[in-house]
């Protein structure tokens, strides 16, 4: 019996190499945690708290904002 492959959301960079492997994006509290592997290799907790999910906001300006909604739609 096969187990089911757990998804993953994977962040490369610029050479298309691994960078983090997102296994679970979960709430605990007023938090976001998101745990993963770094390098494939190290487990990895990240918590973002509101103040700076609000100041990672500020980093997007309109036309960004937009294209990330219509990522959902692209295929790739």
């Amino acid at each position: 019996m096969q187990k089911a492959k757990i998804p993953t959301a994977v962040i490369t960079d610029a050479s298309d190499k691994e960078l983090m492997a997102i296994r679970k994006i979960e709430r605990d509290g007023n938090q976001l945690v998101i745990r993963g592997k770094i390098f494939g290799a190290m487990p990895m907790v990240a918590k973002l708290t509101p103040g700076e999910a609000r100041a990672a906001l500020k980093l997007l300006d309109v036309k960004t904002m937009l294209f990330i909604v219509s990522m959902l739609f692209r295929r790739g």
